[in-house]
């Protein structure tokens, strides 16, 4: 495994970013704030999806108004995301979220940087601050001749001046652009200068698929570096595929665990029955599992049990129909129509031989669900 950079250790909330602590996956709702069950209910299915830390717009008074019901309820800690209004700072701090990200550029002057900074030391709200490539003050770029990297670094380097005057430290940085290799060489910049906590992100990467690569690729690369303490993929659309592709990135790096890892060869000539089909259905099946099993799905023998066999559960095709093996030995044959539900019964049985957990296969729904108590213990 890589040597990671040390940096200071910031707390949010219940959660510790740097300091050598795991790498935080965090997105951020797409909901109107204002509307707090619908805002509620996305945290929950983000929280059950594996996010650890959430941020949520606060554009106005009354989306302020409901951050402490929102904070009150919220399984995760919760960042207020403010914009020219230091006002919607000091009301979020107030409301008890655990971070507040700022923009010191348009908050409306030092003055009221300042002010926001003493109530989050005061409160123990940490901070985020950082550089946005495509909303750079133009007085960077004309001081740096359209130098982007240089310009972000300056501009963040003269928010952490006026934001640690008073001895405040508990900051997360963030240096992004849309721009991939920007975005790598302005942190490694950074990450040279300072041992502050470097949130790694792609701004606006775009659709699922060419979002999360351009995502992979960026924060991958800093990643096995050793760079970055907490991570956001962002993506157009549902932000649990935002969480799905953090950690995805994570395990492909070896840096965190969390849920299965599934793999699958490439279709060619060889493959004689529906592997798309059957990738896609163990995919849905194990999506909400937390357990870190090594899953295969090969279209034939030949990178069946043999390639797999590290596998803790896999499937090999064969003509319309397959072998399902668990760590290279086979455990049964069965027909397409019937390979699915044969490897949720395998899978079952694998998590309550290693994990003590009693789950059910759903068909209805597809998915491996936990057993429900009953009056005699578990059914």
């Amino acid at each position: 495994m890589m040597e990671r950079k040390q940096t200071r250790p910031v707390r949010v909330g219940n959660l510790v970013i740097g300091g050598g602590a795991p790498i935080v996956v965090q997105s951020m709702t797409n909901t109107d704030t204002r509307a707090v069950a619908a805002t509620l209910g996305q945290i929950e299915a983000l929280a059950a999806a594996g996010c650890e830390l959430i941020r949520v717009a606060v554009p106005d008074q009354e989306a302020a108004a409901k951050l402490k019901e929102i904070v009150r309820y919220s399984k995760l800690p919760v960042v207020a995301d403010i914009h020219f209004d230091y006002r919607l700072a000091l009301a979020a701090i107030d409301a008890g979220v655990a971070k507040i990200r700022l923009n010191p550029g348009n908050i409306g002057g030092a003055d009221r940087v300042r002010t926001v900074v003493r109530a989050a030391k005061a409160n123990g709200v940490a901070l985020r601050i950082g550089a946005n490539a495509g909303s750079l003050h133009r007085d960077y770029l004309t001081r740096y001749k359209g130098d982007v990297i240089q310009a972000m670094l300056a501009s963040v380097e003269d928010q952490l001046a006026l934001v640690t005057a008073d001895g405040f430290d508990q900051i997360v940085v963030s240096l992004k652009s849309s721009d991939v290799v920007e975005t790598i060489e302005v942190n490694k910049a950074f990450a040279k200068r300072w041992d502050f906590p470097l949130h790694l992100g792609i701004t606006e990467a775009g659709i699922r698929w060419r979002g999360t690569i351009k995502s992979a690729v960026g924060l991958g690369i800093l990643l096995q570096q050793g760079i970055g303490d907490t991570i956001r993929v962002s993506l157009t659309g549902d932000p649990r595929h935002e969480v799905t592709a953090a950690y995805e990135i994570l395990k492909a790096l070896h840096l965190r665990e969390h849920g299965p890892v599934v793999v699958a060869c490439p279709t060619c000539g060889r493959c004689q029955i529906g592997l798309e089909e059957l990738v896609e259905g163990v995919e849905e099946l194990v999506q909400d599992l937390p357990y870190p099993l090594h899953l295969a799905v090969m279209g034939c023998v030949v990178n069946g049990p043999g390639e797999a066999a590290r596998a803790d559960l896999g499937i090999a095709g064969g003509k319309e129909a397959g072998l399902i093996f668990r760590n290279g030995e086979i455990l049964r044959k069965e027909k397409q129509p019937r390979l699915l539900p044969a490897f949720a019964e395998e899978l079952a049985r694998l998590i309550r031989e290693k994990y003590g957990v009693n789950l059910k296969f759903n068909q209805a729904d597809f998915r491996l669900e936990e057993l429900e108590e009953e009056e005699g213990g578990k059914s």
